[in-house]
């Protein structure tokens, strides 16, 4: 019997897709293809959160009658908690208090600085002080410290604010973001609030904490002679900062004896894992601390090195005509001007910035999962540049 010439057709047809099929899942495979795969592979890497965790090694205090809240709280030394946070951000602010409160300072009661850029409601102050028992400081943000600098031409700012739309950089538009990049930087540490306060631990709001803590993290910094201590290491847009790392070579050639012998150069300029980031960047990694998370001595940021180099950089209005962030500048600051040894990963403090994480394996953690980078999309795991820091420092 003849088969009717539509059914050949759809015969026909339907061989042509199967060999097409075969042929796509054969065929060999393109050096860009392998390339991206192999972007893919080293992108998932395992992480060492996997692995037991406990308190890091060397001197650690523990907590005791003295740190009991006021006066007689002998043991504790000149630190605080760190916010910059507005009157509106109050919840979220509530949240990552009652996280850090119930996972470390109920047994430390170190006090908490919150800094604002106009006054804070008492709304502000009445719901922040119930959730501690230590002492609540709230700081009023100097004008000269917030406003937009003279030499900043606003005429070029916002032509500026469109290149960078166009690139889709992340609150380019936003002024209030520039000024709070710049203030971070390089004059928080200014702040006359701040004057005879050496370690501060930055929280912002809606973050997480997820581990128990149950020693003094700035005895911990003080003792063992940490400068600095982070949780996430990642990349950043290259397109927001494209002259930072030439303005930073810049202002090295001019001042070449302030680069610490044990510096983490490697890290700051590897182009194999990322090379399209160290080709937009113009030679920068872009690895860097995710300062939104930081315990740190803020005699670093006080020494001539880094205000020269904030100082030069600030001069230059990128902070404003590009989106310089303070993550950035932190870590290269550190990485070029600091003994890399004195940069400490705390791998043991469970943390959550959206979309990231730090959650170790240990007993002490509850409410994320063990070795989790990201809960977002997979490509993020891209975004993580702890095995650079793992290869060229440590895990320490």
């Amino acid at each position: 019997m003849a088969i009717a010439r539509p059914v050949r057709v759809l015969g026909l047809a339907a061989v042509v897709m199967w060999f097409f099929f075969i042929w796509q899942v054969l065929k060999p495979t393109s050096p860009s293809t392998k390339h991206k795969a192999k972007e893919i592979i080293k992108s998932f890497e395992r992480d060492p959160n996997l692995d037991p965790t406990g308190e890091p090694e060397g001197i650690l205090v523990h907590a005791s009658e003295e740190y009991a809240p006021g006066p007689a709280g002998t043991a504790r030394i000149n630190a605080t908690l760190l916010a910059l946070v507005r009157n509106e951000e109050l919840n979220d602010m509530l949240s990552s208090m009652r996280d850090l409160e119930r996972t470390w300072n109920h047994k430390f009661n170190y006090p908490w600085t919150f800094f604002n850029d106009v006054p804070f409601t008492e709304e502000f102050k009445k719901k922040t002080s119930a959730l501690t028992k230590a002492e609540c400081r709230y700081e009023l943000i100097p004008k000269e410290h917030w406003e937009v600098p003279s030499w900043i031409n606003m005429d070029l700012y916002k032509e500026s604010t469109e290149i960078l739309k166009e690139k889709k950089v992340q609150y380019a538009d936003m002024i209030s973001y520039h000024q709070m990049c710049r203030w971070n930087s390089g004059l928080f540490y200014k702040h006359p609030a701040l004057a005879n306060t050496q370690y501060y631990w930055r929280v912002e709001p809606k973050v997480h904490f997820f581990c128990d803590v149950d020693y003094d993290v700035f005895r911990y910094m003080q003792d063992n002679n940490k400068t600095y201590g982070f949780t996430i290491n990642l990349y950043d847009s290259p397109d927001s900062i494209p002259t930072l790392w030439p303005d930073t070579l810049k202002f090295i050639a001019e001042h070449p004896e302030y680069i610490h012998e044990n510096n983490a150069m490697d890290w700051l300029t590897d182009k194999v894992r990322r090379p399209d980031h160290n080709k937009k960047a113009n030679g920068y990694s872009t690895c860097h601390f995710w300062s939104n998370f930081e315990i740190a001595d803020m005699s670093f940021w006080r020494s001539k090195p880094y205000e020269d180099y904030f100082n030069h950089l600030d001069r230059t209005g990128n902070f404003f005509y590009e989106r310089w962030g303070d993550a950035p500048v932190h870590s290269i600051g550190l990485g070029l001007f600091e003994d890399k040894s004195r940069i400490h990963w705390f791998r043991d403090i469970g943390y959550q910035h959206i979309p990231f994480f730090n959650c170790p394996n240990s007993p002490k953690c509850k409410g994320c999962v063990t070795g989790r980078f990201t809960d977002g999309e997979s490509f993020l795991y891209r975004e993580d540049c702890r095995p650079n820091w793992f290869k060229f420092v440590s895990q320490g």
